[in-house]
Formats: C-alpha cells, sequence, structure tokens
C-alpha cells in the first residue's frame, strides 16, 4: 500500500520490449522501491505506465534519468491510485443481492469520505462455484482492497477454501446470510444485504470507530 512518501509517476513512452525494463533500471539505480506498477492508456505505438515510487532521496533527479531512458517520452507526477480512491470493498454474488449491498456501501462510504477518508466500491455480479472460487482469489491480488462482500443464497465448496485464503491474505471477508458453507468460512455473516455493505465500510474506515474483533464470528 502507498504511504505518505509515495509518490505517483505517470511515464508516457513507446509502446515496445524491454521499455519497462530500461525503467524499472533507473528506480533501482535510484534506491527506490516501486508499491505499484499498471499499464494505462494506449494509442497505436504509444503507452502509459502510472508507477508509485518511494525511497528516492532526489525526486527531480529520478524523473529526470527516467525522462532520459530511450523509448520514454514524458514523465509527470500524479496522486496515487490511494490517495484518489482509497481503500477498496469488493462485492461479489448475485445480481440484485450485489447491487443492494453496493447502494450500502457506497451510501456509508459517501458518509466517510466526507470526513477525508478515501473508499471505493467495486461490484461483479457471477454465478457457477469456480467462477466465485476465482473471483475470491483474485481478491487478495487486488491493489488496496480491503474487504470482500459475498452476497448470494447458495455458496460453498471450494468458494470456501477461496474465503479462508485470502482472510490469511489479510482480507476481511463478510457474507449476506445465505445457504452452504461461506458462512462458516466468512469473519461476519449479516442477513441484510444493504447492512452487509455499510459495515464493510465501516471496519475498513480509519474515520470509523468499529473494529473486526468487535464482530468476528458473529451473525447479525
Amino acid at each position: 500500500m502507498a504511504g505518505p512518501d509515495t509518490t505517483g509517476l505517470l511515464v508516457e513512452c513507446r509502446d515496445e520490449p524491454g521499455i519497462l525494463h530500461r525503467i524499472t533500471d533507473v528506480i533501482l539505480r535510484h534506491n527506490a522501491n516501486i508499491s505499484y506498477v499498471a499499464g494505462g492508456a494506449r494509442r497505436e505505438t504509444v503507452a502509459e505506465l502510472q508507477l508509485e515510487v518511494s525511497g528516492a532521496a532526489d525526486q527531480a533527479r529520478l524523473i529526470a534519468d527516467i525522462e532520459a531512458v530511450s523509448g520514454v517520452m514524458h514523465v509527470g507526477v500524479v496522486p496515487t491510485f490511494q490517495m484518489i480512491y482509497g481503500k477498496r470493498v469488493i462485492v461479489i454474488g448475485g445480481g440484485a443481492q450485489v447491487g443492494m449491498v453496493a447502494q450500502g456501501a457506497i451510501s456509508e462510504a459517501d458518509r466517510h469520505n466526507i470526513r477525508g477518508e478515501r473508499i471505493s466500491v467495486d461490484t461483479i455480479p457471477l454465478v457457477g462455484e469456480e467462477q466465485l472460487a476465482d473471483a475470491v482469489r483474485a481478491v487478495a491480488r487486488l491493489h488496496r482492497a480491503r474487504a470482500l462482500v459475498l452476497a448470494g443464497a447458495l455458496m460453498g465448496g471450494d468458494i470456501s477454501n477461496a474465503v479462508r485464503e485470502i482472510r490469511e491474505a489479510g482480507i476481511l471477508v463478510l457474507c449476506t446470510s445465505m445457504a452452504g458453507s461461506v458462512p462458516d468460512a466468512a469473519d461476519v455473516v449479516v442477513s441484510d444485504p444493504v447492512e452487509a455493505g455499510v459495515m464493510a465500510v465501516m471496519l475498513i474506515a480509519d474515520t470509523a470507530k468499529f473494529s473486526i474483533e468487535h464482530v468476528r464470528g458473529k451473525r447479525f
């Protein structure tokens, strides 16, 4: 996760083999650390890369050295995704219930974001054990993801295995009341999908005095 000394760099460069290697070599020579890298917009032979970098002793020199790399056309400083979008709540499951969870999460996030927090909400409606298990496991690989809400009528099997895996990776998992083994694997079970969204945001918000330790293992 991006820290207070992390700088976002937007690099406009030629879309060609080796360009990322040359850029990261410069960052290494500055003894800086890359906490995030992602491809952005592409047009013909030009691509954009967003890098989030910390630890450079001389940021201006680092930018100048990256701009000097063959194939790089421009380097700009941009806010990090942590500053703009903040922590992420991910909502996965059946379409109608996903929408209701999102309603609660978005309403609660709005309340905290007005007070200076940054929390965003991502959703995807999915069905099928394999598809859901793959999506759950992917949450642990998502940049800035902090909490997952599973919303549906029946989830179990490998989905429950995936839930336990991402909890070990530090993701909080809430689910709606449903049949199957997922409620036994989740941190918290919330019957009302709107309230499940609200609680997910409250659990990760710095502006809320609400700890997972108060509710872990409980059903509401």
